[in-house]
């Protein structure tokens, strides 16, 4: 149930290896593209976001012996639709464990919707400094976006309609691993 909607799995989308797979070609990607791993930074969106930079950080550890600095942060302060998230919302300004001044930021999430959650995590990597360049990396990108938002990095693209929802499932959350589509009634 989500927001007193009930929704039922629609179909699955990927299971753990069809995920494992993904990630390892999006690593690929990322160090391709940036001709290594020497300046990056990876940051996770809370919440689904944070353990997909930690696996992907993990294969780049193993493709290139580099150890990217990981972080996350929580893009609350920094969403325009604040007042409809929560009556009172627990609001606190982003903060890492690195410095992303100069460095190529990589920001990672589980589905790509609209654009308004990439939106506020730029904003918030910017209130911790000026880096060289921000890159997004989704797991999935559903469409429907109503800013001017792209993946750099896309695990899986899959059209869906409104009343569709993309569900990733991991089992730091959910007890499970793989990504399922949702049919809101």
């Amino acid at each position: 149930m989500l927001g007193g909607v009930e929704m039922h799995q629609k179909a699955q989308i990927m299971d753990e290896n069809a995920m494992k797979r993904a990630l390892m070609r999006l690593s690929h990607e990322i160090v391709e593209k940036n001709k290594g791993a020497a300046n990056l930074v990876f940051v996770g969106i809370r919440r689904r976001g944070e353990p997909i930079a930690e696996r992907v950080c993990e294969n780049i550890s193993l493709i290139e012996g580099v150890k990217v600095p990981c972080g996350s942060i929580d893009i609350k302060f920094y969403r325009d639709d604040l007042s409809t998230v929560s009556e009172s919302p627990e609001i606190r300004r982003a903060s890492l464990p690195f410095d992303v001044n100069g460095r190529d930021v990589v920001l990672f999430d589980d589905v790509l919707y609209t654009g308004r959650t990439a939106r506020a995590a730029i904003e918030a990597v910017f209130s911790c400094g000026r880096p060289k360049t921000i890159q997004l990396a989704i797991l999935v990108d559903r469409g429907h976006r109503e800013l001017p938002i792209r993946a750099d990095y896309v695990g899986k693209n899959l059209p869906t309609a409104r009343t569709e929802l993309v569900e990733v499932r991991l089992p730091e959350f959910d007890g499970e691993t793989g990504v399922f589509l949702m049919d809101l009634n």
